[in-house]
């Protein structure tokens, strides 16, 4: 499994619509979104684990750069 950061998240995403959009790119083992303690708004970014290294490298390669929900995404390994 590989582990990849996610950034330039909206601060109203949820893990559902988050490994909704990036599972139509790669597959998608596990998500954590990082939330700020008080509001539990996102705080930007999320750690995905993909299902292997080369699924990890598919995301990056296809989801690095687009726009989601207004926002530029940025994808690398973690």
């Amino acid at each position: 499994m590989s582990k990849i950061f996610v950034g330039g998240l909206s601060s109203e995403i949820s893990e559902l619509e988050l490994v909704g959009f990036v599972s139509a790119y790669a597959s998608v083992r596990t998500i954590k979104v990082v939330r700020d303690r008080i509001t539990k708004k996102c705080k930007g970014y999320a750690f995905l684990e993909m299902e292997s290294e080369t699924e990890a490298e598919k995301a990056i390669e296809l989801v690095d750069g687009l726009q989601y929900k207004g926002n530029r995404l940025t994808v690398k390994v973690a």
